[in-house]
This record gives structure tokens, C-alpha cells and sequence, in this order.
């Protein structure tokens, strides 16, 4: 049974990334993201086939994401140097072109580990999404088989809904209103 990581602060974590510019490294840990929301994504492999279309909309929605006072960073096992060949491959040759947010590389595999979405004997992480609070409180966490994409949308609605404060309900959409406990 995994390790439950909601409502407790997030793993730690340092990596090396592929900047969405295509040309520079940089790194990144947990710490960078205090202050600020952020949504951690992790997916199985770069040069793949679903991965491509949800790094793309994440990436055409960052700005979205920016609004609401967010940071958004992919995760895969593959090096730096595979993350920068991707983003510096048309999309129309099953690349990514610029993105608007790093990818990281989880080479040790332990980042994946530490979040629970590793598939140990294949070597590659499950399509797990995690929203930290600007405090490092994990407060959302979803995990799809890795022939299913993400929602964009839905990661949106969850995090306006962590954001209001409020108890949501079930479909809760912003503008609508939370609940208060009797």
C-alpha cells in the first residue's frame, strides 16, 4: 500500500532541467517553489505519444496558471539532454517546441519514488499530478494509468478550489458557492 502524501508536506526534491527556451539548464527543488503554488507533474518519457499532447496544453495554459499565483514543473526519468532534444523538435515531428515551464530530469528515479509514482520493474513514473500549497502542504494528488492523459481543466478548477478557502462540492466551478459545515 503507498505511502499517503496528501495534507503532508511535499518530498523534497533537486534536479537538473531543460528550460522551455530549448537552450539552457537549470535545476530545480522544492524550495524554489515557496511562497507560491505549484503543480508538479510527472509523466513516463520523452519521444512518446500522449505525453507530448499534455505537456503542450499545460504549457499553452501556463499563463492561466501564472494568474493564480502558480508554478508548474514536468518530471521524467529521462536526462536533461533528451528534455532539451524534445523541446528543440517540431511539434508536427512529435516534439514539443518551446514550453513555457522547465522539464526535469529524475534520473536516480528517487523524486519518482518519493511521490509514489515510480513503476519500479519498468523503470518509468505513472502520470501522477500533485498541487503543493505555497506553504509545501501536498493538497491534491491524482495518478492515471499511462495510456490516459491528464485534464487541464480539471487541474485548474481543483486548484481554484484548494484556493478559495472553502469546502467545494462535487462539479464546484469558480463563481459557484463553497459549502459551510453545520
Amino acid at each position: 500500500m503507498a505511502e499517503r502524501l496528501v495534507g503532508r508536506p511535499a518530498p523534497n526534491f533537486n534536479m537538473e532541467t531543460a528550460l522551455g527556451n530549448g537552450n539552457d539548464f537549470g535545476a530545480a527543488q522544492l524550495s524554489d517553489y515557496r511562497g507560491k503554488w505549484f503543480v508538479l507533474f510527472f509523466y513516463p518519457l520523452d519521444f512518446t505519444f500522449v505525453c507530448p499532447t499534455e505537456i503542450t496544453a499545460l504549457s499553452e495554459a501556463a499563463s492561466e496558471f501564472k494568474k493564480l499565483d502558480t508554478e508548474i514543473l514536468g518530471v521524467s526519468v529521462d536526462s536533461k539532454h533528451s528534455h532539451r532534444a524534445w523541446i528543440n523538435t517540431p511539434r508536427d515531428d512529435n516534439g514539443l517546441g518551446q514550453l513555457n515551464f522547465p522539464l526535469a530530469s529524475d534520473l536516480t528515479k528517487q523524486v519518482a519514488r518519493d511521490y509514489g509514482v515510480l513503476i519500479e520493474e519498468e523503470g518509468v513514473a505513472l502520470r501522477g499530478l500533485f498541487i503543493v500549497d505555497p506553504e509545501g502542504e501536498l493538497k491534491y494528488q491524482v495518478v492515471n494509468h499511462n495510456d490516459v492523459g491528464r485534464s487541464v481543466e480539471e487541474t485548474l478548477r481543483v486548484l481554484q478550489a484548494l484556493q478559495s478557502g472553502g469546502l467545494c462540492p462535487m462539479n464546484w466551478k469558480p463563481g459557484d458557492k463553497t459549502l459551510v459545515a453545520k
